[in-house]
């Protein structure tokens, strides 16, 4: 089953400054299916959130992972949950 599912990762590293939210956003507009945004939190953590299939946020949360972004990811935090809706596409904040 595949049902939708709201992803909130909490990104930390060098990742203001580098390109990181318009590079999230290209790959969740690649990805296709997924709403949200990606924006810069004043501890210099970039939060992402994203809702669509499980498997496509799943494959965006892999990809911040994998560590080829602009910068350097030191870790992902992330929390699942219901996705509530509201977004137009996939959004740089």
């Amino acid at each position: 089953m595949n049902e939708d599912v709201r992803l909130t990762a909490w990104v930390r590293g060098r990742v203001q400054g580098v390109g990181f939210r318009w590079w999230t956003r290209a790959t969740a507009l690649e990805l296709g299916g997924l709403a949200g945004y990606a924006g810069n939190l004043g501890d210099g953590r970039v939060q992402v959130v994203a809702e669509g299939t499980r498997e496509q946020c799943e494959r965006l949360l892999e990809w911040l992972h994998r560590g080829d972004t602009p910068g350097r990811v030191d870790g992902v935090t992330e929390i699942w949950g219901r996705p509530r809706g509201g977004y137009e596409g996939f959004e740089i904040r």
